[in-house]
């Protein structure tokens, strides 16, 4: 399942170190953060709660930009 998420991120830079925390989350199996559009758009492992994982996903960009968004 993809989904796609709005996201607040400050710069190009932060954008892709965000979309590789969220590469590393348990049940994501791709992510994308797109800087210009302000959106994440995130592929996730079948059997996994796409909720739970997207909990676990806001805290890995929160470690590398402490102010972002994910509107769920």
């Amino acid at each position: 399942m993809k989904k796609t998420y709005e996201i607040e991120v400050d710069c190009a830079s932060c954008a892709n170190k965000m979309e590789d925390a969220a590469k590393s989350v348990d049940g994501v199996k791709s992510a994308i953060v797109n800087f210009m559009t302000q959106k994440m758009i995130v592929e996730f492992d079948e059997g996994f709660d796409a909720k739970a994982v997207m909990d676990d996903v806001l805290r890995a960009c929160k470690k590398v930009e402490s102010d972002c968004e994910i509107y769920l």
